[in-house]
């Protein structure tokens, strides 16, 4: 049964006051929850930094978001691969040389149901790579200057974590047998939320409560996300379904990541996203979380596993 802190209709981004000077870095933003998301901060007068594939749609973003909001807010983009280790040490350095503040890193971005086995250029199945491995390294890289701000990490998974396996695949992270495009993304998904609980653990042991990490779910929203990498037949089930009242907007679809990155006192425990029926729509608030999510062993050898395929060792 979920609770809900913030009543009847949940957490909204009324809550949030003037973000002035505070600044987000957001990934995937051209689209989807990620657009709303950035469109809402930039509206309370946040600096938003956005992380984007690709830089022409970036730009169109941004000159969508002035046309809207004013030419005074501050937005700008870094171009960013995901599914490309050194992609993401490149951005996270250009981050690191001119950003001097990071309030929230919002790992937003995500591919889902890629139909047939794909490897990135490091030779990881790709919905791991990106939505995973991708992250994972982002988050470890810009972990420095956001514990030297105070700041959080927020990762949006999925309710498609449960939906597939109820671990980590570690003898075939790759998926050389069996691969499911839903089963593969509920993996990706699992080992994401899984990492945003052991890194709660690791930096309490590490003393540094002054780091937030949170983990939320959109719910099932309106976004590109299955349009952009689902197989045909999965492509038109959704298309279907998001005419349906079963599917709520992406601008709601962004409330639970704007929460975590922005609400003061938040447990870090919970798992946020909307609260109605199945957890696809309904008032954003805490939602129980199925307890393989938090295998305390499967969770520390999957941060090892991670270190080593990233070439990363988090200094915690």
């Amino acid at each position: 049964m979920s609770k809900n802190q913030f009543g009847k209709n949940g957490w909204t981004p009324d809550i949030i006051g003037s973000l002035k000077g505070k600044t987000y870095i957001i990934t995937g933003t051209t689209s989807g929850t990620g657009f709303e998301a950035a469109k809402i901060l930039l509206a309370k007068d946040a600096k938003v930094v956005m992380l984007n594939r690709n830089n022409t749609k970036a730009q169109d973003t941004i000159a969508k978001f002035k046309n809207e909001l004013g030419n005074h807010i501050e937005v700008s983009n870094i171009q960013m691969d995901l599914a490309q280790l050194a992609s993401v040490r490149k951005t996270a350095e250009q981050v690191l040389s001119t950003i001097s503040h990071i309030d929230a890193l919002i790992c937003n971005a995500a591919i889902a149901q890629v139909p047939k086995q794909v490897l990135t250029v490091d030779g990881f199945e790709s919905q791991l790579g990106v939505n995973h491995y991708g992250n994972f390294l982002l988050q470890g890289l810009l972990f420095p200057l956001i514990d030297k701000s105070n700041g959080r990490i927020v990762t949006v998974g999925s309710e498609g974590y449960k939906m597939g396996i109820k671990t980590i695949k570690f003898d075939d992270m790759n998926w050389d047998d069996n691969y499911e495009p839903n089963t593969v993304y509920s993996q990706s998904k699992l080992a994401q939320i899984m990492s945003v609980y052991e890194l709660q653990d690791r930096l309490k042991n590490a003393g540094k409560s002054n780091v937030k990490v949170y983990a939320c779910h959109p719910g099932a929203s309106r976004t590109s996300l299955i349009k952009t990498s689902g197989s045909l037949m999965t492509r038109f089930i959704w298309q279907m379904m998001k005419l349906s009242p079963f599917v709520q907007s992406a601008e709601k679809g962004s409330y639970p990541e704007l929460m975590c990155a922005t609400e003061p006192n938040l447990d870090q425990n919970g798992f946020y996203g909307p609260t109605g029926r199945n957890y696809w729509t309904g008032p954003v608030g805490e939602c129980d979380l199925e307890s393989h999510a938090k295998d305390k062993a499967v969770m520390q050898k999957l941060w090892i596993i991670s270190e080593k395929a990233t070439d990363f060792q988090w200094n915690l």
